[in-house]
């Protein structure tokens, strides 16, 4: 049985999770959907009910009856690599690979329309508040006077990436900025603007979990540092005990969303609360490991290794 990763060519995650599977012995088959249609290609035939196929790449074959699970890690658009991209054939090759492998019996990580919700902000708070996490007071809006008496009543707030995506046109970086409550929020008319109430930072936590263990590293932040992205601290990752209320919310967050792996950022306060900013669901791991030895790869890999049933 063969593991199925679905990831881009330029992926140093996904490489520490390959060679944990080489060392296993696993079989697995590498695939960018955006070399489909070229390097990469399929076919399926609808047999007697069911749709049975194979996908090709590099040489290699793999049969959609022999995959025991699909890791989505950071895959292209299909046909982006294209000899002629459009929306079209996006469309079309998106259709046809992840149509042909909803039918088979692999497990994933993560199951893509699970994952697609997943990304969604409103959605990630509304659930981190059902599952129990501490959530900072938040408004998604494209009223300037709305945003006006938020920042008024919270004085402190910070202005954040609804989608969490940067622009591209032209490339600029998008890091969560701090919003004096007297600035011109006329802006917000142009677009949704999500803004939120300012947690003063202690340190930034990132837990990762993988099925259902988690691995959490906390790095000290700066007096006064909003985005722990951006700027160095002085500061490396180190392993922290997870709190048992978070890791009952982690859990349940899951289960509800439907996820097999997920990338929580808390920001922990004064206090020692870990508040939750959101939860990648495909969020890259490899530069905690690298700091903090946690198994984060190996936790994967032993996942993806697994048959079910």
């Amino acid at each position: 049985m063969t593991v199925l990763v679905l990831t881009s060519e330029q992926d140093v995650t996904a490489d520490m999770v390959v060679a944990r599977l080489h060392e296993r012995g696993v079989p697995l088959v590498r695939f960018d959907p955006g070399d489909l249609p070229g390097e990469g290609g399929l076919s399926a035939e609808y047999v007697r009910g069911e749709f049975r196929g194979y996908l090709s790449v590099g040489g290699r074959v793999v049969s959609m009856d022999g995959l025991r699970s699909i890791w989505i890690r950071r895959p292209s658009e299909p046909a982006a690599h294209a000899d002629e991209p459009s929306e079209w054939l996006t469309a079309e090759s998106g259709q046809a690979l992840y149509g042909m492998l909803d039918c088979t019996t692999a497990r994933w990580m993560n199951d893509p329309g699970a994952a697609a919700k997943a990304r969604n902000k409103p959605w990630q708070l509304r659930l981190a508040h059902r599952s129990g996490f501490p959530v900072p007071a938040t408004v998604i809006t494209t009223h300037p006077q709305v945003a006006r008496q938020f920042a008024e009543q919270y004085r402190q707030v910070v202005v954040k990436s609804v989608s969490g995506k940067v622009p591209s046109d032209p490339p600029m970086a998008l890091p969560t900025t701090l919003v004096p409550p007297d600035a011109d929020f006329g802006g917000v008319a142009a677009g949704p603007t999500l803004l939120q109430r300012y947690i003063a930072k202690a340190a930034d936590i990132r837990l990762t979990s993988v099925g259902d263990e988690w691995f959490a590293a906390r790095k000290v932040s700066e007096p006064g540092q909003v985005d722990g992205r951006f700027g160095d601290t002085g500061h490396s990752w180190q392993p922290v005990e997870v709190p048992a209320r978070i890791a009952r919310a982690v859990a349940t967050y899951k289960n509800l969303a439907g996820l097999a792996y997920g990338a929580f950022d808390f920001a922990e306060d004064s206090e020692g609360t870990w508040w939750f900013l959101e939860c990648n669901q495909g969020g890259q791991f490899g530069f905690v490991e690298l700091q903090t030895d946690q198994p984060i790869a190996e936790m994967v890999a032993s996942w993806l290794s697994v048959t079910e049933g």
